[in-house]
């Protein structure tokens, strides 16, 4: 009889990798987000990325982010990942959920999180600390007692030959 493997991916590894997975889908020339829910139990709910919505053509549509009027924007038109992953979900209720993301999510994102009952956000990269959009997405998380805590890199490699 042999061992089992010891060397196997946790579950954060395994849902944030998703979650990385996930945003290399996404169109955006500057910044790739992706998004994983997930159950209790450890199953994968729903997947989302940073996008256009269904029907809109991402050659239709600016990609810029410097100028803020609608005709050269994507703040105007691009859904975030969180909201992507809520949206996509179709089995009901996600009460109790743990959400894995690649990018600390802003107020408007915090706002669908806490509305659908998602407890625990795991998130990487937080480069928009201290930003009005983070600072109110903090207060409204703390106020409605969603736990949040950045992903814990082990320097571990994960190659994927596709």
């Amino acid at each position: 009889m042999s061992n089992k493997r010891e060397d196997y991916i946790s579950w954060d590894e395994y849902f944030m990798g998703v979650a990385q997975l996930s945003a290399q889908r996404s169109k955006d020339p500057s910044t790739q987000v992706g998004a994983c829910i997930v159950s209790q139990d450890n199953k994968i709910l729903s997947m989302g990325y940073n996008g256009l919505p269904w029907g809109c053509s991402d050659d239709d549509f600016p990609w810029e982010k410097t100028d803020n009027t609608p005709e050269h924007s994507k703040y105007f038109y691009s859904t975030h990942s969180e909201l992507n992953a809520i949206l996509n979900y179709r089995g009901g209720s996600l009460e109790g959920t743990k959400l894995y993301v690649t990018l600390f999510p802003c107020n408007e994102c915090a706002k669908a999180v806490i509305q659908c009952g998602i407890r625990t956000i795991i998130y990487d990269s937080d480069k928009y600390d201290g930003t009005d959009s983070v600072i109110a997405s903090k207060r409204m998380l703390d106020a409605a007692g969603v736990e949040y805590r950045q992903y814990q890199h082990t320097g571990r490699k994960v190659t994927l030959d596709l």
